[in-house]
């Protein structure tokens, strides 16, 4: 290699300091190793259960199975993933990534009869189970959602086998991690300097900051040509992950997916329309955002490379990780010591893994089991967008350490229609604050950058993901097939729509969709424009009232899902089953242009 080429370091060559400590969960894989076949030991036990759940204590000795081997499953499949993201060509951690995936799925086969039994039990028999066992009332939110849902549930024997066809509906997301993580391989571009730098996803977002246009043109291109390479493959497999979101929504007899993945949120349809309506409505303020930033970049014509790039040339904020977490300890200051005491432990006891290294999954994402601290994966680079991410997966993290402290084991896992609320109220938090410190007008036109940047990715991109997913979702239940024409039409159409006139519309973005590890998770993304949305009302709130405040969106962190998830949200403080959060929020990036247009 040239002396100017810098390529990523291997996992052996990041310093302890900035790894996360697995070791927190399992000493070392042969402790891993036991708790698999004690695993395996529990499924053989769920039998006993079966057609006797109408008996006296059967029902809660199936639920408390049912828990334990929840927890253990989560443990060990934890575990072995996250050693596979340290480094995703490592076949140790592949190995043991494989067994625990099929070990789950065995684990969802054998546990498969219970709701239909328990679906089984008439209302007043029921009735008297509870009457009987005073401690069942731990499970009555549990069983009160399992029979809200009885329409869609099917016979014992028809779960179970949709149970063991687990591992087969998982394979389209499985061929597109390895693929996207382990197999593709990005050229190298010249950098700033003139030196030859490794396009990896991980720097792409920095390219796409950099002054210098050549460098944005050419990491645009340089990534879109490597999946371009391979989109009839990146097509295969989305399509085959529609059909099987399809599949599952019209066996458990709803009218469509979105229904199904809606229902499991307890929302009605209309929480995701709204969302698309409120944004077509305001799109106006993002294309004269961008109209601003033509101008303000003095450019000719604006590419969809050139949005990223900050509009304040004379500041450059690079901020290395340390410095990032002092900055988020003081941003999050509002919600009180207690929240600080658990950060700052965070911090300090090996939850983050810090560094990019050779084959680690890419981007940044908050996970961990019940009977652990959370983990947070990043992939750091010292730029602004790290130091948010920092705050953001961190708000995931303390969402997770609240809720798995103040929740039993059932209710913990906290509903995705929340999740991204406590994420991005770190996020709003820290700006504000960052805002409130400036007094420079450059600096302050960064951050006010920035903060538009937060709304344009995270409202209106988020959202034209989802009405992306929610066309192509259609197109299939339609009986039509997705190929890679048709799909870069969508998302090149959408792309015309939410971004306007101003702006040229590359056709390498017509390709977006083949790099986004949500779309495999569906209906997913719409939940960061609605969290972001309740986000942005929850740190007004904060910020305004005060303590009645906090320990109104603390009680919210500690929920889990011992409510539906429009309630927890209720009770914060924000109702998200109408559109004016949505309109609201839209309303403050409306401002928030005009400003930066006046200082301009």
């Amino acid at each position: 290699m040239a002396e100017n080429e810098t390529a990523l370091p291997r996992r052996e060559e990041i310093p302890s300091e900035d790894k996360w400590r697995l070791e927190d969960i399992y000493a070392d894989d042969q402790h891993w190793e036991q708790d698999f076949q004690k695993l395996k030991e529990l499924i053989t036990k769920v039998n006993r259960f079966k057609g006797t759940l109408q008996q006296p204590g059967q029902l809660l000795g199936a639920l408390r199975l049912q828990d334990e081997i929840g927890q253990l499953n989560e443990r060990v499949f934890v575990y072995a993933r996250m050693g596979r993201d340290e480094d995703n060509a490592n076949p140790v951690y592949q190995t043991l990534t494989d067994r625990a995936n099929s070990l789950s799925v065995e684990a969802s086969a054998a546990l498969a009869f219970l709701v239909p039994e328990i679906l089984a039990i008439p209302e007043a028999m029921l009735k008297d189970l509870f009457d009987q066992d005073s401690e069942l009332s731990l499970y009555r939110h549990f069983i009160d959602e399992i029979t809200r849902v009885r329409p869609h549930v099917l016979s014992v024997t028809e779960e179970q086998l949709l149970a063991q066809a687990g591992e087969l509906a998982d394979a389209p997301q499985n061929i597109f991690t390895m693929l996207n993580n382990a197999d593709l391989k990005f050229p190298y571009i010249q950098g700033e300097q003139g030196n030859n730098v490794e396009l990896t996803k991980g720097r792409y977002t920095t390219f796409l900051e950099s002054k210098d246009r050549r460098v944005r043109h050419d990491a645009f291109h340089a990534l879109y040509a490597t999946y371009g390479a391979q989109q009839n493959t990146l097509a295969a497999t989305l399509n085959a992950s529609v059909k099987k979101d399809v599949f599952y929504a019209r066996v458990h007899k709803y009218r469509s997916a979105l229904e199904a993945a809606l229902d499991n949120d307890n929302l009605p349809l209309t929480v995701y329309d709204n969302l698309i309506e409120a944004v077509h409505a305001n799109l106006g303020p993002l294309h004269r955002y961008v109209a601003v930033r033509k101008k303000a970049l003095e450019l000719a014509d604006i590419h969809m490379y050139d949005l990223y790039t900050p509009l304040v040339r004379e500041i450059e904020m690079k901020i290395p990780y340390r410095e990032a977490l002092r900055q988020v300890e003081e941003g999050l200051a509002p919600l009180g010591q207690e929240y600080l005491a658990i950060l700052k432990q965070g911090f300090a006891s090996g939850w983050i893994d810090v560094r990019e290294n050779q084959g680690k999954t890419s981007g940044a994402y908050s996970w961990g089991a019940y009977v652990t601290h959370p983990y947070v994966l990043l992939n750091w680079q010292d730029n602004v967008n790290n130091l948010f991410t920092v705050a953001h997966e961190m708000g995931h993290s303390l969402h997770t350490y609240y809720s798995n402290k103040s929740q039993p084991y059932v209710y913990a896992g906290y509903k995705i229609f929340v999740a991204e609320v406590a994420s991005t109220v770190n996020e709003s938090l820290l700006m504000q604050h960052m805002l409130r410190q400036t007094t420079d007008k450059q600096t302050r036109l960064y951050l006010l950058n920035y903060y538009l940047e937060q709304f344009r990715g995270t409202i209106y991109r988020q959202t034209m993901f989802a009405e992306f997913e929610k066309d192509v979702h259609a197109r299939i239940e339609a009986g039509e097939a997705l190929t890679v024409d048709s799909l870069n039409k969508v998302y090149h159409d959408l792309n015309v729509t939410y971004y306007g006139p101003d702006i040229v519309v590359d056709p390498e973005i017509d390709l977006e969709w083949a790099r986004i590890p949500h779309f495999y998770t569906n209906f997913y993304v719409y939940k960061y424009a609605t969290g972001f949305s309740a986000a942005t009302a929850l740190s007004q709130q904060i910020l305004n009232e005060g303590e009645p405040a906090v320990k109104r969106y603390l009680e919210f962190l500690k929920g889990g899902s011992s409510d539906y998830p429009a309630n927890l949200l209720r009770k914060a403080g924000v109702d998200m089953t109408t559109p004016e959060p949505v309109t609201a929020a839209l309303k403050v990036f409306a401002d928030t242009v005009a400003e930066l247009e006046s200082l301009l």
